[in-house]
């Protein structure tokens, strides 16, 4: 997994940006890294596939080129759908369940960033519209350069979000009246106020200033107990969508198990001397 020799992505670059830390970029620049329905398909394979390695333990996702981390969908190619706009059956019902195959399996193409095993850190930069929200949202942390034009865009193509944004943007922000204005009125909003709602965790002087910074996050996280590292992700993202009893409940399942690890003692050897602990790959 390196920037030499065949890469086996077409739409996506995966390098080594250092140990256990991969960088993932969205790579058709010259369409404003705008998706298609390949680019789905295999952005869910990337994570997939970077999820069960056991040389990664953290993931930095950007996009490539210096105008956008993505405009969304590529609405010229979508028109060309023919699920959408080919030839209709004479069953309405059908067409329905067809349809909604459709938006199922792309939901499941941006849940596998979520699903991933590490800890996914997102960079946004320039414009970041439509489905850079739907993805972003997806990322367990979210940073951004200063230039970042934030937008909800489906209401302005005709349609409700149906990838993820909806769903997951309330529960990322905390703010429903935010959400509703940004998500019913398609406006454009920036950095700051996307940091004031607590949709990104940081704001940095451009897209290089910001990448650096999340390599910096992602080889800090990388360096600490993957059992940790994974426990931790896993329990944050049970509990958000459980209650407190049932999440409480959970974590001690999961640490019945997850406790009994030598990542424990070597970590908390390593703090008392003083001394940076090794652990082994997971």
């Amino acid at each position: 997994m390196s920037s030499t020799g065949a890469s086996p992505w077409q739409y996506f670059k995966v390098t080594r940006a250092s140990d256990f830390v991969v960088h993932v970029e969205i790579n058709r620049p010259g369409r404003l890294n705008a998706f298609i329905e390949p680019m789905w398909l295999e952005l869910r394979k990337v994570f997939e596939t970077i999820s069960v390695d056991p040389s990664v333990r953290s993931i930095v996702l950007s996009g490539s080129g210096d105008r956008a981390f993505t405009t969304g969908l590529d609405v010229q190619a979508a028109t060309q759908s023919p699920t959408l706009f080919g030839p209709q059956t004479s069953d309405p019902a059908r067409r329905a369940a067809n349809i909604r195959r459709d938006i199922l399996g792309f939901q499941e193409c941006l849940t596998a960033v979520e699903r991933c095993e590490k800890p996914v850190v997102c960079v946004l930069h320039g414009y970041s519209l439509g489905l850079a929200i739907d993805l972003s949202t997806c990322a367990d942390v979210r940073i951004c350069s200063d230039d970042t034009k934030f937008a909800v865009k489906e209401v302005d193509i005709g349609l409700a979000a149906d990838i993820g944004t909806l769903t997951r943007l309330p529960k990322v922000v905390g703010n429903y009246s935010w959400v509703k204005d940004v998500c019913l009125s398609a406006r454009v909003f920036g950095a700051q106020e996307a940091e004031k709602v607590g949709f990104v965790s940081g704001i940095y002087n451009g897209k290089e200033a910001a990448v650096s910074a999340a390599l910096k996050w992602a080889s800090l996280v990388a360096e600490k107990s993957p059992v940790a590292v994974q426990g931790t992700k896993n329990i944050l993202d049970y509990s958000r969508d459980h209650s407190v009893e049932d999440g409480l409940k959970y974590t001690a399942v999961w640490n019945g198990a997850a406790l009994q690890t030598v990542d424990t003692g070597a970590a908390m050897k390593g703090g008392i001397s003083k001394k940076k602990p090794t652990f082994e790959k997971l």
